[in-house]
């Protein structure tokens, strides 16, 4: 794969769409339903800009005449589509989806379940649901139960815009 986002039998426009179409959705499968870290999403910004910089090669410097490496805002520039991680922030408009479905379905039901048994030691993992809070702090509907919020789907959707168009660092 790597000698065929390389290729300078390819033109750029096919190897955007390889990666479009081959590597992000093998890279994302399942990603709405992930409990990110901080780490998880810097690792996946680093494999974002790795491929884009395998993608669009190095270019030569204007001044020193130097072949360089691309710099991240030039590849978000000349990619110009969401970054991986705003991908990933898709999980809102599930999480909507999961709120609205019946007590009966499985996926419900493993939401609200509480589980069972002794907790490891250490400090809790971070869950699917602190995520979803998380992400509407960073919209201001913090205090409020997202459960509730995800029952009206116009409103629901709009929340979900506005954690989509936030800028992720």
């Amino acid at each position: 794969m790597q000698n065929l986002l390389s290729s300078s039998l390819l033109c750029k426009n096919i190897e955007i769409k390889i990666y479009r179409t081959i590597i992000l959705p093998v890279v994302l499968y399942g990603c709405e339903t992930w409990s990110l870290t901080s780490r998880e999403e810097r690792r996946l910004r680093v494999f974002e800009n790795r491929v884009l910089r395998r993608v669009f090669g190095p270019k030569r410097d204007e001044v020193t005449g130097e072949w360089r490496k691309l710099h991240n805002e030039v590849l978000n520039d000349l990619y110009c589509s969401p970054n991986i991680v705003g991908v990933i922030k898709s999980r809102m408009s599930w999480a909507g989806h999961v709120a609205r479905m019946r007590q009966r379905r499985g996926v419900y039901r493993v939401l609200v379940g509480k589980p069972e048994g002794k907790r490891p030691l250490g400090r809790p993992r971070g869950r699917w649901e602190d995520n979803i809070k998380l992400d509407l702090q960073d919209v201001g509907c913090g205090c409020m139960d997202w459960m509730e919020l995800a029952q009206d789907r116009d409103r629901w959707r709009a929340l979900v815009n506005a954690v989509m168009n936030l800028r992720v660092p």
